[in-house]
C-alpha cells in the first residue's frame, strides 16, 4: 500500500492576471453614475471660488479649513472628528442594510479601477482582443498599445495627483507653481506619491487591493447578519447547472444555470459568486447584469444571480418581507446613534459663535504700584475673527470699582485673523481685596452685536 503523498500548502500564490468584461445593465449604469459624480466632485470643487478663495481648501500653513462658508480652526478639530464619525456610521449602516455596497459603487479603488478599464479597453480592446495581445510575442503594434496605454494612465494618475494637493495648497497658485516650474520639495512629494498610488493601485493591483489590502474586506462579516441584502446566487433554481442540447428532455433536468462561466468573466476580483458568499466579493453586482442578459437570450426569468438576503433564499421571502426584515434592530440602532450624532453637530455649528478670545496674564508682573498709588495689571487679548468679514470689537471690563483701560477700548480684526491686543488695567489703592479678583473682559462687535464672547482674567492686588 502506497504512503500518503505530503500536502504542498503554499503561502503565497502568484497574482493571475484578470480580465474583466464589459457589462451593460442596470447596475453598471448605476456604478458609472457613481463614478460620474464622485470624480466631478473630486476634480471640480477644487477649481469652485467661494468669498473669493478657493470653496474646498484645507490650508495646513494657515491651520485653516475653508469648507465652503465655514471656516474652521485648530480649535474646531472636534467638528472634522465628528465628520469622520458620521462617515464611518453612514458605513456601517449602508454595510448592515446592503453589504458592500460601497465598496461595489463609490469606493475611490472601485471607482478609478473602472476608469483605468475603460482607458486599457479603448486601446487595446475587449475582453478578448486584451487577453490575445497579453499571449503574443514581442511586436511594434503591441508595443505601441501598450505604451499609450500607460502614458494616458500615468496623465490621469498625474492628474488625480495635482487635484489631491490642490485641496492644501490652493490649485489656482498650484496651476502657476506648474507653468513656472516652480514646486516646491513637499508639493512634488505629494503630487507624485499620490499618482504613484493611483496608477499602481488602479493599473496594476487592482483586485489585490480590495481582496488583501483593503482591512473592510476582513471585517465586514462582523456587519452582516441573515437579513443583510448580499449578492446571491439561487441554488435551488439554477442547479443541476449545464448547457443547453436540442434534447428537450435532457434541458427539463436541468435548473436555469447554463454554465456559460460570465459571472466569472465580468468580476473584477475573478470569483465565481455561485460558490456563495465570498469575502472577495465587492458587491459590484455586475455578475447580476451578466446574469440577467444571458437569461434575457435563453428565455429564462431574470434574478438567477439577484440582491437577496440568506432569510430570503431560505424562507421565499417576498420582496416586500425582505423590505419588512430590513428594518431589525441593528439597522434602527445605527440610525438614532447616526442621527443623534447629526443633530448634535448641526446643533453645534449653528450655535457656534465665530469668535474666540483668550486673555493671557503678563506673567513678568503679576501686579504693581504705579503713580497716584494706582494698581496695574497688564493682560494679552488673543482675538480670533474666524468669519470671512473683517469686525470692529469694543472692549469693555466689569469687576471691580473705578477699573479703567488705558489702551484703546476699540480694536479692529481683519478677517480670517488672529490678533494679540495688550491691555493695561488699572483700579485704585485698597479696591478689592489683597490677591485674585475676579473681573470680566468682553468682546463687542460694533457693526454686529450679536458677535460677542466674555472670558474671565484674574486682577492681581499686591498683599
Amino acid at each position: 500500500m502506497n504512503a500518503p503523498q505530503p500536502q504542498v500548502i503554499k503561502m503565497y500564490a502568484a497574482r493571475e492576471e484578470i480580465y474583466p468584461r464589459e457589462t451593460k445593465g442596470r447596475y453598471a449604469n448605476i456604478r458609472w453614475l457613481c463614478v460620474w459624480l464622485t470624480q466631478l466632485a473630486f476634480y471640480g470643487l477644487a477649481w469652485l471660488s467661494w468669498n473669493g478663495r478657493q470653496a474646498l481648501l484645507f490650508d495646513l500653513a494657515a491651520r485653516k479649513f475653508y469648507i465652503f462658508g465655514l471656516v474652521l480652526w485648530p480649535q474646531d478639530f472636534i467638528y472634522l472628528a465628528a465628520l469622520l464619525i458620521i462617515s464611518a456610521y453612514l458605513l456601517f449602516l449602508a454595510t448592515a442594510m446592503a453589504g458592500r455596497v460601497w465598496c461595489g459603487f463609490a469606493c475611490p479603488q472601485t471607482v478609478y479601477t473602472e476608469m483605468f478599464l475603460w482607458i486599457e479597453r479603448k486601446i487595446e480592446g475587449k475582453r478578448s482582443a486584451r487577453m490575445a495581445l497579453d499571449k503574443q510575442g514581442p511586436s511594434a503594434a503591441k508595443y505601441l498599445k501598450k505604451t499609450a496605454k500607460h502614458l494616458a494612465w500615468g496623465a490621469l494618475a498625474l492628474w488625480t495627483g495635482f487635484t489631491f494637493v490642490g485641496y492644501f495648497t490652493p490649485i489656482k497658485t498650484l496651476a502657476h507653481e506648474v507653468q513656472t516650474l516652480n514646486f516646491g520639495p513637499w508639493e512634488w512629494f505629494w503630487v507624485l506619491f499620490y499618482s504613484f498610488a493611483t496608477y499602481g493601485n488602479a493599473g496594476w493591483m487592482r483586485e489585490q487591493v480590495c481582496k488583501y489590502m483593503c482591512p473592510y474586506a476582513r471585517f465586514q462579516s462582523s456587519m452582516f447578519d441573515r437579513d443583510t441584502l448580499i449578492i446571491t446566487y439561487d441554488g435551488k433554481r439554477g442547479e443541476p447547472r449545464g448547457a443547453r442540447r436540442r434534447d428537450e428532455e435532457a434541458n427539463a433536468k436541468l435548473g436555469s444555470c447554463i454554465d456559460c462561466t460570465m459571472c466569472v468573466q465580468v468580476c473584477p476580483t475573478g470569483i465565481d459568486i455561485r460558490e456563495g458568499l465570498q469575502y472577495e466579493c465587492i458587491g459590484c453586482a455586475a455578475c447580476i447584469d451578466a446574469c440577467n442578459d444571458v437569461m434575457d437570450k435563453v428565455g429564462q426569468p431574470r434574478g438567477l444571480i439577484r440582491y437577496s438576503t440568506d432569510h430570503a433564499m431560505a424562507e421565499n421571502y417576498t420582496t416586500a418581507q425582505i423590505r419588512a426584515h430590513a428594518l431589525r434592530p441593528r439597522v434602527l440602532i445605527y440610525t438614532a446613534i447616526l442621527g443623534l450624532i447629526v443633530a448634535a453637530v448641526c446643533t453645534a455649528l449653528w450655535f457656534r459663535m465665530p469668535l474666540k478670545l483668550d486673555v493671557i496674564r503678563d506673567r513678568g508682573t503679576l501686579g504693581r504700584e504705579v503713580e497716584d498709588g494706582m494698581i496695574e495689571n497688564v493682560y494679552r487679548l488673543q482675538i480670533m475673527n474666524t468669519t470671512e468679514q473683517p469686525h470692529t470689537y469694543r472692549i469693555t471690563v466689569k469687576g471691580l470699582a473705578t477699573l479703567t483701560q488705558l489702551t484703546g477700548d476699540t480694536v479692529k480684526v481683519a478677517a480670517t485673523e488672529t490678533l494679540a491686543y495688550p491691555i493695561r488695567l488699572r483700579t485704585a489703592h485698597g479696591v478689592g481685596q489683597k490677591g485674585s479678583n475676579k473681573i470680566d473682559i468682553e468682546l463687542v462687535s460694533i457693526d454686529d452685536p450679536s458677535l460677542h464672547v466674555r472670558e474671565h482674567a484674574v486682577f492681581f492686588v499686591p498683599r
